[in-house]
């Protein structure tokens, strides 16, 4: 069983479709205790870091996600759900992030088209079980205006080239974060939720 994780922010039917297209069991729920009990979580964020930290801190979820990665359940943040699991943005500067990793979450600079929009390669850098069967340097769908910016670089293990390399995707033990969209990059995004359902 997978939990979507639900605070209100948006339409989660692609994520849930997707998962389900995959194999998975799935819940989409804003109940704490649906979490608790599932086997995998995934976390697709939506909106504005702030009003999507103050939802979840609201809905208990903040002590919830980390008492489940605790617990060494399979985790995956999409998008602004991988933003979260840092400690801050700029987005909102005096909202808090749940804190799973160390670092901070930027702003592209002024001087670029945001939000960076549309299809984009990811380049590996570290291996991470998501990636089996993914060939290197793939395209999938963007939709941001920030990326994470992680004390420990070695949770890095894809980039994407938007202004110059920036942090792509994350994996630390059980912990995974994509900035993609792997629900909306066809056949490729499939295969990455294929590999965190199986595993």
């Amino acid at each position: 069983m997978i939990a979507v994780i639900d605070y209100g922010a948006g339409n989660l039917r692609s994520v849930e479709k997707a998962l389900e297209k995959c194999g998975a069991q799935v819940v989409v729920t804003s109940n704490a205790e649906d979490v608790l009990n599932a086997d995998k979580i995934v976390f697709p964020g939506v909106g504005a870091f702030g009003k999507a930290s103050e939802l979840l801190q609201m809905l208990g979820f903040f002590e919830v996600i980390k008492k489940v990665i605790d617990q060494s359940k399979p985790f995956l943040g999409i998008c602004l759900g991988m933003q979260l699991l840092f400690d801050s943005s700029e987005e909102n500067p005096q909202a808090t992030g749940i804190g799973i990793f160390k670092g901070s979450v930027r702003r592209f600079p002024h001087s670029l088209k945001v939000p960076h929009l549309g299809w984009n390669e990811l380049t590996f850098v570290r291996s991470c079980p998501l990636w089996r069967e993914v060939p290197d340097q793939s395209s999938f769908y963007f939709a941001h205006s920030y990326f994470v910016d992680p004390e420990e670089r070695d949770i890095i293990v894809a980039e994407t080239d938007y202004f110059g390399s920036v942090p792509a995707a994350v994996c630390r033990g059980n912990i995974f974060g994509i900035q993609a969209h792997p629900e909306k990059s066809q056949r490729l995004g499939l295969q990455i939720l294929r590999n965190f359902v199986q595993l």
